[in-house]
């Protein structure tokens, strides 16, 4: 899962569109800095690579993004194909690969999902994580390497999306979203130390602390297909699974 990320009243270098809309595919700007193929802006909808999930891509005007990564001071970072000649100032247009980034969404919220369902089950934490467009794994700290069982989680799972609950993000005071149960499922990871952290709810199912980008509602990821389990060494068991 992405890590959680702060809503603390510091004023942002790059404003994160993406937060407040997450169906945005495009987008106006002002360039920031430019070195070689290195765009910042001061607003993008462009997520970033980081905590398991891939950086968006698309296009810049009429340029490839190839990536997003994260920068310093709160930064995004826009690497293109190919170097640009942009003065700091100018105006641009940003425009996402949408079929790929909405592909990440619902993979993204269907590995929430999964790890509220194994943790409910089990108590398991995630111990890594890959969210790509085509393919993802999770893997878990379970001490039992059972294929059965871990089926029967995304089968409950697919059973859930077939409800259709919807997924709701907001602003949380750290001290409340401490509180909750589970709001961190990640084995070696904790919530930043700042005021407010960014919350992804499935309503009735989970509630955790995250900064990447979700589906509105889990019908429409339509389906969680599992497609192996390994086992990862002592309590360590890795799911690969993909969506339609």
């Amino acid at each position: 899962m992405s890590p959680p990320y702060a809503n603390n009243g510091v004023v942002r270098l790059t404003k994160k569109l993406f937060w407040d809309d997450m169906y945005m595919q495009e987008f106006s700007a002002k360039v920031i800095s430019a070195e070689g193929n290195q765009i910042i802006l001061d607003q993008t909808a462009f997520n970033p690579r980081g905590g398991g999930l891939v950086g968006d891509t698309g296009w810049m005007n009429d340029m490839k993004v190839v990536d997003t990564v994260k920068g310093s001071d709160d930064t995004i970072i826009h690497i293109l194909e190919t170097p640009v000649a942009f003065s700091p100032g100018i105006d641009v247009k940003g425009k996402l690969d949408w079929d790929r980034r909405h592909r990440i969404m619902r993979m993204h919220t269907s590995a929430h999902l999964l790890s509220a369902i194994f943790n409910k089950r089990t108590g398991a934490l995630i111990t890594g994580n890959q969210i790509e467009p085509d393919k993802s794994r999770v893997d878990f700290s379970l001490d039992d390497f059972d294929r059965e069982r871990m089926l029967t989680y995304c089968t409950e799972a697919n059973e859930i999306i077939g409800k259709n609950p919807p997924v709701k993000t907001y602003f949380m005071k750290r001290e409340e979203a401490l509180k909750i149960p589970g709001i961190t499922k990640l084995a070696t990871a904790a919530p930043p130390d700042v005021q407010e952290l960014r919350i992804v709810e499935i309503e009735g199912y989970d509630t955790q602390a995250d900064g990447g980008v979700h589906v509105k509602n889990l019908g429409e990821i339509m389906k969680i297909d599992p497609l192996k389990f390994e086992n990862k060494g002592k309590s360590n068991r890795r799911l690969y699974f993909t969506i339609p």
